[in-house]
């Protein structure tokens, strides 16, 4: 009897295991235009793999509340969570643009070499992942090292301020401003952080740092 309720529960385990799994369908681009090809995709629970096709497109099974990852050698790494409703993935891989990155890019068969050519001259403003962002001071406390985020305030960290104030000096489009909350994650092409002597141009204005953020729109 004992036996026989072992197998039992064994196969409820199992029914119940195969009835939480599901298949989602994903597609791989990168620069949100070109497919990526034979590229790993792993279902962290269900422990899936499969490779990206021509088409840069997959079908994976996975487990409820699985995550799906994907570690490509010259791209950054994405994870993404499968949740009740997710069926498919559209994936724009980030670009991870170095000499031997380019190589290896064409050389894996991930994008065609004219593709990757094209795109690093006109699709830079894609190779981005800053629409994934509500704020920009999401942006800015995910993307930058060396800051913080206090009260809608940036603060670089190591600067010595000579001010009343710790925030940064904003430059937005070659422009002093006093806030950038009004700023759209997806309207940002870059943002970097200036200190030191690199901010030293600004005088004692930048004195506690700077903040340089090019928009898609000021720069048309």
């Amino acid at each position: 009897m004992k036996l026989l309720l072992s197998v039992i529960a064994g196969l409820l385990l199992t029914l119940s295991a195969s009835s939480q799994t599901r298949v989602v369908h994903g597609e791989l681009v990168t620069f949100n235009t070109f497919p990526v090809k034979n590229v790993k995709v792993t279902s962290k629970k269900a422990k899936s793999t499969i490779t990206s096709d021509s088409l840069g497109q997959f079908t994976i099974v996975c487990y409820m509340k699985d995550v799906i990852q994907i570690k490509p050698k010259v791209f950054r790494p994405v994870k993404k969570r499968v949740g009740p409703d997710t069926d498919t993935l559209h994936i724009n891989l980030i670009f991870i643009d170095t000499k031997p990155n380019r190589l290896l890019a064409t050389g894996m068969g991930y994008v065609k070499e004219d593709e990757l050519t094209y795109a690093l001259s006109n699709l830079q403003d894609e190779n981005n992942e800053f629409c994934n962002y509500n704020h920009i001071f999401d942006l800015i406390q995910g993307r930058l090292a060396g800051v913080q985020v206090v009260n809608n305030q940036v603060i670089i960290r190591g600067m010595t301020s000579i001010n009343s104030s710790n925030e940064a000096l904003y430059v937005v489009d070659g422009v002093i401003t006093g806030s950038i909350d009004w700023i759209v994650p997806c309207n940002v092409r870059s943002i970097n952080v200036l200190k030191d002597g690199m901010a030293a141009i600004y005088g004692a204005r930048g004195s506690n740092g700077v903040v340089v953020i090019e928009t898609k729109s000021g720069s048309d």
